[in-house]
């Protein structure tokens, strides 16, 4: 082994031998166990909540493959309609060109074209996740399989009366002219403005005043509404109001869904663009009066002096307008939640347009049923109210895209409007006997994206078709996915599998959380707190880093943070943390919460422990290689006392991680592994193994113990750790599985670990923990009294038991080696004991008498100066916290910064003081 762990060779190297050899791909095994990835879109780049998903699959495809059972992880890329056409639309721009310049045909062409050449950058960098997917299987929602399904499904459901075509308010993108879905439009807090107008009265008695953020939309008002108990207003329910600009006369309406808080209480009802304006309009049989175009211009049923007008433009025109005829009440500041597309920034608007529907309400039962009966299982359980919540107020879905790229929808309309559905042109007309020289003309809309996602666990697996592949992976066993799309995906497979299956798709949904950072706050690129998980694989050198902090692409405080940390042990200025690292820290933050804080600190910690590990095995390597390590099974073995302790710890260590496995919590699996790893098997059992290496009277057949102990314990967390760490656990595996008598290509094809309980010394334990306890304490004192490690200590050791004189007696040579120890007294009963520093196990007590070993008076000096140098310090931090200007003006995280150093800073003060205290009692 090489004297440092160097990541960038291992990973790659590794990983080209893994999938050129295939063993990624399902083999034969105790059962089938199938996971579908939740298909990224081809023109995505790895961001990190991605990879931390995929990690958390990779580990249960790991653990599941290393258990024996047949694994598939089904690969596959979407189409992403909007993104993908907006890509390539942009490269023609580029060259002068737009899709209309092309046509139809050849923009489809130009996209395939695209999606050849520089669509594969997301699965690129899953290889670099060490994504063990079975490369063999991809899949591409646009490749034929899938189109067909795709097909099927839409025909089918719209010959059953499922899938309909009808005029509804949908999220309308005026610049990507489509439809889009809810998924796609962000909604963020925006300043903007209360407009207050006069809506007179008929017969020219009064008026009311109604308040809108959008006045534009008054010109397609239907009603002004009004709640039914509100006495101001009752009297005027069932009034005509005149609505100003249009010459048309509107009813005041009584609806409950009004808020009487809210402006004046009086309220614009405008059906053809406000969603719910749109359920009180079906209430009230109230007319849909469309005002806009598809440019979200002024347009439709709109009075002739604002048509063509920008909505914007018309809405100052509106306001000035109503302001010169005495109209306009008032207009006040108004924070409100705009709509936006998240492909264009647009506003969005509610649009009443042409669409196809699935009436998903007729395939929502047997979706909610599942779940109630236990078919399916959400993970963390909770999540199954927020599923229930949805399906048991689901609306009609919008399935229809005014986009090219996509599934076309197989719908072809003749010259009077009839629609005919079927697989192809020839098709419909063969079935409705319609003659060629009729006209027709295919529907230019295509499906949402969503539409062939719901079809993603048994499209993939080759349906319609009845093949091997989904009668022995499907259904599949654990869907895993982010709580934003439990509605928009989890959902519609759940409804469309059971149509079309008669099965469930999958068995657990696990629910992770979302990826936020160090403060919880959303990665976003306008905010600059956006990490690259390649970026931290591999490094990031100085100059780029710098380049992101100018550009506003990375908040100074976070480039500094990486700064720093690269800095520290990277002079160079790239500090690669590896995947394994990576993967590690995703772990040790997958709780059940629903965020997920991403702190670059802890990549960093696992990146020491990747290095730990490295240097334990390479002891371990140099003390076993060419050694007897009892591979001759018929040569005697003695197992020592460490020996034992640390066989039965491997055992506990077994048992938690394949109990936080099955329970879904990778947090405790790499907590248990961390700690045995790191602290027991590294910090202890490696030191431990020293003496009896070293000792020149211990037996051949000890001494063949402890070397066997070392490697087969070592091969065994290393299988333990392979799920969460694939690469340096094969790298090492590789040299260590000989010793320890396994054989074999590769670790991920070796059986998991499993637990035998019957191998656990609770005796082992109890003794290796006083032996802590007591090597603890006297490094304890130590560090306190600033004594040299390397200085020989004598120390007293009085009122244990018989329990603590034996333990003394057979481990002597441990504590003297491991506690740098010339000498250990037991005092009896009676004698008299030094002026000693004390530290207790038990009731047993540890003396280190001082006489010789401190300067009293330096120390207690030393201590003091430190002592006023904290309370002065403190007392400049309260000052800051008592001051209400800094409080209530500095950044929150700036002031809780300032609290945790108060903390810090009066633990350490209480410290100090009570070290005086020792001292001064010596």
């Amino acid at each position: 082994m090489d004297k440092t762990f160097q990541p960038a060779e291992i990973e790659s190297r590794w990983y080209q031998e893994w999938e050129s050899k295939g063993y990624f791909a399902p083999r034969d095994g105790d059962g089938a166990y199938c996971i579908m990835i939740p298909p990224p879109n081809v023109t995505g780049s790895l961001h990190m909540g991605h990879g931390f998903q995929e990690t958390i699959m990779d580990a249960l495809i790991r653990y599941h493959r290393m258990r024996g059972e047949s694994t598939l992880w089904q690969v596959g890329t979407d189409h992403a309609g909007i993104a993908t056409q907006m890509v390539v639309e942009r490269q023609l721009e580029a060259q002068g060109v737009s899709r209309h310049d092309l046509g139809r045909e050849q923009f489809i062409e130009k996209v395939w074209e695209w999606k050849e050449e520089s669509g594969g950058t997301i699965t690129r960098q899953l290889r670099r996740l060490g994504a063990s997917l079975d490369w063999s299987r991809e899949r591409f929602t646009m490749d034929e399989g899938l189109s067909n399904a795709v097909q099927e499904v839409f025909i089918r459901l719209y010959r059953e009366g499922l899938i309909y075509r009808g005029k509804r308010l949908v999220n309308w993108d005026p610049v990507l002219h489509t439809a889009i879905s809810d998924l796609e439009v962000v909604s963020e807090e925006e300043k903007g403005h209360l407009w207050h107008f006069r809506y007179p009265l008929a017969g020219g008695e009064g008026h009311l005043v109604v308040a809108t953020t959008r006045p534009e939309t008054m010109l397609g008002d239907a009603a002004v509404a009004v709640h039914p108990e509100d006495e101001r207003y009752a009297h005027l329910v069932g009034r005509m109001v005149e609505l100003p600009l249009t010459g048309r006369q509107i009813p005041v309406i009584a609806d409950d869904y009004v808020d009487r808080e809210f402006g004046t209480g009086c309220v614009k009802i405008t059906p053809a663009h406000d969603f719910n304006d749109y359920e009180m309009g079906k209430r009230h049989g109230l007319p849909l009066i469309n005002i806009l175009d598809d440019d979200a211009a002024i347009g439709g049923e709109a009075p002739e002096a604002y048509l063509g007008m920008d909505r914007f433009a018309a809405r100052k025109q509106i306001v000035a307008d109503l302001d010169a005829l005495g109209l306009l009440e008032k207009i006040d500041d108004h924070t409100l939640k705009v709509p936006r597309g998240d492909r264009s920034g647009v506003v969005i608007e509610p649009y009443l347009t042409n669409q196809w529907y699935v009436d998903a309400r007729a395939l929502a039962g047997p979706a909610i049923e599942a779940v109630e009966n236990g078919d399916i299982q959400f993970v963390p359980k909770q999540w199954e109210n927020t599923y229930f919540a949805w399906m048991r107020d689901i609306q009609d879905w919008c399935i229809s895209r005014q986009l090219w790229w996509g599934h076309r929808i197989p719908a072809w309309y003749d010259d009077h409007g009839h629609v005919y559905v079927g697989e192809s042109e020839r098709a419909v007309r063969e079935q409705h006997q319609l003659a060629d020289e009729m006209s027709l003309r295919q529907d230019d809309d295509v499906l949402d994206t969503w539409f062939s996602s719901a079809l993603w666990t048994f499209s993939t697996l080759g349906w319609p078709e009845e093949t091997p592949e989904l009668a022995k992976f499907h259904p599949t066993s654990v869907l895993v996915t982010g709580f934003d799309i439990i509605f928009f995906w989890v959902a519609r497979m759940i409804m469309m599998t059971l149509h079309f299956r008669n099965e469930v798709p999958f068995h657990t949904v696990y629910v992770h959380g979302l990826v936020r950072d160090a403060e919880g706050q959303k990665m976003s690129k306008s905010k600059g707190n956006v990490l690259d998980p390649i970026d931290l694989i591999d490094g990031i050198d100085l100059e780029t880093l710098v380049t992101k902090r100018i550009s506003g692409m990375m908040q100074p405080q976070l480039a500094a943070k990486i700064e720093k940390a690269t800095r520290k042990q990277f002079p160079e200025g790239i500090a690669p943390y590896g995947t394994d690292a990576l993967r590690f820290t995703y772990y040790s933050l997958a709780s059940t919460g629903r965020d997920i804080k991403f702190d670059i600190g802890r990549i960093e910690g696992f990146r020491n422990f990747c290095n730990k590990i490295w240097n334990a095995a390479r002891y371990v390597m140099m003390n076993c290689e060419g050694q007897d390590c009892g591979q001759d099974e018929s040569l005697p073995v003695e197992l020592g006392l460490a020996d034992r302790w640390i066989i039965g710890k491997l055992q506990e260590t077994e048992a938690a991680v394949e109990r936080a496995f099955e329970n879904y919590r990778f947090d405790h699996a790499s907590q248990a592994l961390h700690e045995f790893i790191w602290n027991e098997y590294c910090d202890w059992y490696l030191e431990l193994s020293k003496p009896a290496l070293g000792d020149p009277e211990a037996s051949e057949a000890a001494v063949r113990g402890t070397r066997r102990t070392l490697i087969r314990v070592l091969e065994a967390w290393l299988r333990l750790l392979h799920p969460l760490m694939p690469f340096i656990t094969e790298e090492i595996w590789q040299s260590v599985a000989p010793l320890a008598g396994k054989s074999g290509p590769t670790i991920m094809l070796q059986p998991f670990p499993n637990s035998a309980p019957e191998a656990m010394d609770s005796a082992a334990n109890a003794d290796i923990e006083w032996l802590k306890g007591v090597i603890v304490g006297i490094r304890n004192i130590r560090g306190e009294m600033k004594i040299s490690l390397g200085k020989e200590l004598t120390v007293q050791l009085r009122n244990g038991g018989e329990d603590d004189k034996r333990r003394l007696q057979e481990n002597a040579t441990f504590l003297k080696k491991l506690a740098k120890l010339s000498d250990i007294v037991w005092l009896e009963e009676g004698d008299e004991a030094p002026a000693a520093a004390t530290a207790l196990v038990g009731q047993l007590e540890i003396l280190i008498p001082m006489a010789g070993l401190i300067d009293k008076d330096a120390e207690l000096a030393r201590l003091s100066k430190e002592v006023t140098r904290l309370e002065t310090e403190l007392k400049r931090i309260a000052g800051k916290l008592n001051n209400s200007n800094f409080v209530d003006k500095a950044p929150a995280e700036v002031v809780a910064k300032e609290r945790e150093k108060m903390q810090a800073q009066e633990l350490a003060l209480q410290k100090l003081k009570e070290q005086e205290q020792r001292i001064s009692q010596l």
